[in-house]
């Protein structure tokens, strides 16, 4: 298969045919931050914390395909100054409470926060009414914390294949929806693994808390994006 070259922020790369901009930048060992994108699921380009702008627009990275001589810029202070507000808004619209949540050094979205230096919103709070949905099943969903990302409609699944969760509303009114029936069917390897591909605290295995220890977690020593060869930023 032949070789694509492009560049990311002047540094050449190379990708092949059919890969996006993140995928063949990962390839190339240069971080782009995201969140709705997991590693063998469909791209989502619902957060948008991957943008980049190619050719002075803004493009989704985990969407767009990588083509010959593209030429991305990936880091620049209005870049990073936009993905901080992100960041934020994702805060504000929801309700996080990091030091009493479970992926407490485990969330990506708390990662990036600390990654943008975020300390005080530039958004007013909105602190939605929100409930917990338990399943009767091995999962409970905290609204509070979830961001939308899609992860859980994309992976989550029964043996036949059908989606537990899927999108409900439209606009400030949209949520993520779930099947109780469907839910309560997963076995303790699908709830864990829901749990761990949700970016935040928003599913949670039930009866599970707090297994790994404070300090011993993912994010709580090495930044998010530090597993990647170039390091953003």
């Amino acid at each position: 298969m032949s070789k694509i070259k492009f560049t990311v922020d002047g540094k050449e790369c190379a990708g092949t045919a059919g890969q996006t901009i993140m995928e063949a930048a990962l390839a190339n060992g240069v971080y782009i931050p995201a969140l709705c994108r997991y590693e063998g699921l469909k791209p989502a380009g619902s957060c948008r914390i991957c943008t980049v702008r190619v050719g002075g627009r803004p493009m989704a990275a985990c969407t767009q395909p990588v083509s010959e001589g593209m030429a991305v810029e990936n880091i620049s202070p209005e870049l990073e100054d936009m993905r901080k507000a992100l960041v934020e808004m994702l805060f504000v619209e929801g309700n996080h409470m990091c030091p009493t949540c479970e992926k407490s050094g485990n969330c990506e979205l708390q990662a990036l926060a600390y990654r943008y230096q975020m300390l005080v919103p530039r958004f007013p709070y909105q602190f939605p009414a929100r409930a917990v949905e338990p399943t009767g099943g091995r999962l409970l969903f905290e609204y509070n914390r979830c961001i939308q990302c899609l992860r859980c409609v994309r992976s989550v699944k029964t043996k036949d294949g059908k989606a537990v969760f899927g999108p409900l509303g439209r606009s400030k009114k949209k949520k993520i929806g779930m099947d109780k029936e469907l839910a309560a069917k997963l076995s303790d390897k699908d709830a864990q693994q829901a749990m761990d591909r949700c970016p935040v605290g928003a599913l949670l295995k039930k009866e599970v808390g707090f297994v790994i220890p404070i300090g011993k977690r993912k994010f709580d020593k090495t930044p998010i994006g530090s597993d990647v060869g170039q390091k953003a930023g």
